[in-house]
């Protein structure tokens, strides 16, 4: 384990425990353009999170049976809402969207910007990039925590809303650990797809080398790599074939 990894999975690990009892501060349908048709979803908000952030649920009924897709997404103006390509946000974003619709479960939208960081220092830290450093290193030459997210109030959102035993959609293990550190049952981590381009390919070298994160459909010596990765990684959004 690198050792930004373990300072990430430490802290995760930290911030966890038996979850605090939360309120559902308010409950409102959300219909969501392109939808028609689907069941709207509800919006939540919760009182007194134990980190004091707005963080907002978006839930979807689940099928009599299953196990709940839940993914937490963290906040990322520029590619949620601008479209940047410097990473894969944006279209994390609209995939977990599209299948929670589909197969039941929840979207928990935390304000995390820059892994925690906020916005303004995440511009700093894309300034420094552009000088050739990666996104850990250029976190730490702004003496910036290499990633300062906490999982528990998404914990405690999730046992406000009666989810306790889920599927998490994620790449990034250190997900897990937290939510299991608050007592949620993660009984299955569902990769996302990794999509890839010419601009964020470094982003993504970073994210497996250094932080830990599992890209199921993409080699790690691979990335980068001027040849196509295993499995249906996406370019440009776009669906790549396996080889061969």
């Amino acid at each position: 384990m690198t050792e930004a990894r373990a300072a990430g999975t430490a802290q995760a690990r930290s911030a966890g425990g038996p979850a605090r009892t939360v309120a559902v501060r308010q409950r409102i349908t959300l219909p969501l353009w392109g939808s028609e048709g689907a069941v709207h979803p509800q919006l939540y908000s919760f009182d007194a999170l134990c980190d004091g952030g707005e963080h907002v649920a978006l839930r979807w009924p689940v099928p009599p049976g299953a196990i709940p897709l839940v993914r937490l997404h963290s906040e990322c103006l520029t590619g949620d809402v601008l479209g940047s390509a410097r990473c894969d946000c944006g279209p994390q974003l609209a995939e977990a969207i599209d299948l929670i619709q589909r197969q039941g479960g929840a979207l928990l939208y935390l304000r995390q910007e820059g892994r925690g960081i906020g916005l303004y220092n995440k511009i700093d830290a894309y300034a420094l990039q552009e000088q050739g450093l990666d996104t850990v290193d250029a976190n730490l030459r702004l003496n910036l925590p290499v990633d300062a997210r906490r999982y528990d109030a998404a914990g405690e959102m999730l046992h406000a809303l009666g989810l306790t035993r889920i599927r998490l959609l994620t790449n990034n293990p250190e997900k897990v650990d937290g939510l299991r550190a608050c007592g949620i049952d993660v009984v299955e981590r569902v990769p996302t797809t990794s999509y890839v381009s010419a601009d964020n390919v470094n982003y993504l070298r970073t994210k497996v080398l250094r932080l830990g994160h599992r890209i199921d459909r993409f080699e790690p010596a691979r990335v980068g790599a001027t040849d196509q990765p295993d499995g249906p990684a996406r370019v440009n959004g776009t669906p790549r074939a396996a080889d061969g």
